[in-house]
């Protein structure tokens, strides 16, 4: 099943349990859907690749606005936030923890015998495109520089 699919069975659901949080996150993420598709040009449909990085940006919008929020001492803002990144997450593949992401990198690093900060950039690359979907890049970029530096 499609993702558009599954996210309009969701709203059918959300809309039934009067659940307005899940409501809004996967009404937002319909809307990201339809803008992806109508900005591609005329692909029917957009790929399991650039929808799991849409749900990946959306998750890190809202993430984002919650610290910024909590930052600026306004808990009753950030927590409505983190719900819909929590909704917006189940659409998302499992994630890797960060001892997972480790054993990856030092993998990668092993195998390209990188050294020193100016293989950061050959190096986020590789795990970047073998991490996919499976890691947030900030976590990946935490890793690397600190098994590279």
């Amino acid at each position: 099943m499609s993702l558009a699919t599954q996210i309009m069975d969701e709203i059918k659901n959300a809309m039934k349990a009067k659940d307005t949080v899940a409501l809004e996150s996967l009404r937002a993420v319909k809307s990201a859907l339809l803008l992806a598709q109508t900005e591609s040009g005329a692909k029917e449909e957009i790929s399991a690749e650039e929808e799991i990085k849409l749900l990946q940006r959306l998750v890190k919008q809202r993430k984002d606005s919650a610290n910024i929020y909590t930052e600026q001492g306004r808990p009753d803002l950030a927590a409505p936030e983190l719900e819909q990144a929590a909704v917006i997450e189940k659409f998302l593949p499992a994630q890797l923890s960060e001892a997972e992401v480790e054993a990856v990198v030092v993998k990668i690093i092993a195998d390209n015998s990188a050294s020193g900060m100016a293989a950061m950039g050959k190096v986020m690359g590789l795990a970047s495109a073998e991490l996919a979907g499976k890691a947030d890049g900030k976590t990946i970029s935490t890793i690397v520089k600190k098994l590279l530096s």
